[in-house]
């Protein structure tokens, strides 16, 4: 089986090297960097998103490896509209519930944890070491980070990012686009597109 990666970035080598873990044969990069950039570690650039494109069809799965959510969003919008086939990449040593639900795009890294009836969206980062307890919902393109804990009924909205080694209290709702500082406990309600951060989280404002 060959997939195709468009960000050849460190995270996308965490993707690929999920990836091959997980049984994928071959792994190849995209990237928009320019005609410069031929190699991504030990893995090929084969070329742009143009050319991605044109090479639809020698892919068996597609994975877009950007970490800012809106990119990726918007990368995975484009390849879908050209027919692309997304996948999702579960890493071996990761635990997911045969009764979670995890979309198309989305990636599940080393130690991760997806509880029972969780529903993880589209195009989403479960980073490693993130635990996504039972009956949360996570919106497409989110990002949860490294050691992040929701607990369970969370809600994280579309395009929201839950930084590193934080923490949600359970059944409370993070909303679209809101960002969760490292380290945060939350433990209210996060109104979108606001950011948080401390302990107990508070709405944060540069001085």
């Amino acid at each position: 089986m060959r997939l195709a990666i468009l960000g050849a970035s460190g995270h996308g080598k965490v993707v690929a090297d999920a990836a091959e873990l997980a049984g994928w044969r071959e792994v190849v990069f995209f990237d928009d960097a320019g005609p410069g950039l031929k190699q991504n570690g030990p893995w090929a650039v084969a070329g742009d998103t143009r050319g991605l494109l044109d090479d639809l069809t020698l892919f068996d799965g597609v994975v877009v490896a950007i970490g800012n959510n809106r990119i990726r969003l918007a990368k995975q919008r484009e390849l879908l509209a050209a027919g692309a086939s997304f996948v999702s990449i579960v890493h071996p040593s990761a635990v997911v519930s045969p009764h979670a639900s995890i979309g198309d795009g989305t990636v599940v890294f080393a130690h991760a944890v997806v509880n029972a009836c969780a529903v993880v969206g589209d195009g989403c980062i479960v980073n490693t070491g993130a635990v996504i307890e039972h009956d949360c919902v996570i919106g497409d393109f989110a990002h949860v980070s490294p050691n992040a804990v929701l607990a369970g009924g969370v809600t994280l909205g579309k395009l929201a990012w839950v930084g590193a080694s934080s923490s949600v209290r359970q059944l409370i709702e993070v909303g679209e686009a809101a960002v969760v500082g490292m380290g945060a406990v939350v433990t209210k309600a996060v109104p979108p597109g606001l950011t948080v951060a401390g302990n107990p989280a508070k709405v944060f404002t540069s001085r």
